[in-house]
């Protein structure tokens, strides 16, 4: 894959596939499956930069596990592979364990 850089308070997230049966054990097909919110962050850029011309950390770093909305982001395919275009503020939550 090509070597990708986010820029400033931007995060680029795979998606994680989610669980294809049920509690009770029944197999969901894929078409009637959502798309997952849960992904992994791939790359980070180096934070958001505030109105005095500071800049604040970002607080996801490459390889975490986070949650993020339904419908938040950009899609973008590269290299074959689907990946999420966030801003860090869509981010609602790292896993952590």
């Amino acid at each position: 894959m090509s070597k990708l850089r986010p820029l400033h308070d931007r995060v680029i997230v795979k998606r994680l596939e989610e669980e294809r049966m049920s509690a009770g054990g029944i197999v969901i097909p894929d078409n009637a499956t959502e798309k997952p919110t849960r992904g992994k962050v791939i790359a980070a850029g180096t934070g958001r930069i505030l109105e005095d011309g500071n800049v604040r950390p970002m607080s996801v770093k490459e390889g975490e596990t986070v949650l993020f909305g339904k419908y938040a982001g950009q899609e973008i395919k590269i290299d074959g592979e689907e990946l999420v275009f966030l801003k860090e503020d869509d981010i609602v939550a790292v896993i952590e364990g």
